[in-house]
């Protein structure tokens, strides 16, 4: 299975970075993982809101396919525990797709158009994150939750 993230901006920080880095690279003894940084929209800061989402909007479709299970990081969206979330993965790994993309938007979150194309949305919490944080976050939590299906020792309960 193949799993990319789609996210707006370019990660900043050498900790954020490291930190990403070493999930993504626990993540290759588990799926095909990819993340995609798709840069920020120039002069953002003289768009409007919702002139800036449909920028983002146009970039982030240039990496979805029709094929593919699209999964909105919302603040919206379902939470799991952690365990629930491996479940999820199993589930989709198993039975539903050979892909899922997972898509984290800018500062002020994803469209509507794209919330509307997404199979699914995940809130990795009630708390709100910077969308760079939620890299991380989420990154983590998605190598925990191989290593759970894997009954390794990560995860303790």
């Amino acid at each position: 299975m193949k799993i990319k993230l789609i996210a707006i901006g370019k990660t900043q920080g050498d900790w954020l970075i490291n930190g990403i880095g070493d999930y993504k690279n626990r993540l290759k003894h588990y799926t095909n993982y990819e993340c995609i940084e798709i840069p920020d929209i120039k002069n953002r800061a003289n768009l409007t809101v919702d002139k800036l989402k449909e920028m983002e909007q146009v970039e982030i479709e240039k990496y979805l396919d029709k094929d593919s299970f699209i999964i909105a990081l919302d603040e919206n969206g379902k939470e799991y525990t952690s365990e629930n979330f491996s479940n999820y993965i199993e589930k989709k790994m198993t039975f539903e797709t050979k892909s899922i993309i997972f898509i984290i938007g800018g500062a002020f979150g994803i469209s509507k158009a794209i919330l509307e194309r997404c199979n699914d949305k995940i809130a990795l919490s009630k708390m709100t994150f910077s969308h760079q944080m939620v890299r991380l976050v989420f990154t983590e939590q998605l190598y925990r939750a191989f290593t759970i299906l894997k009954n390794e020792k990560y995860h303790h309960k």
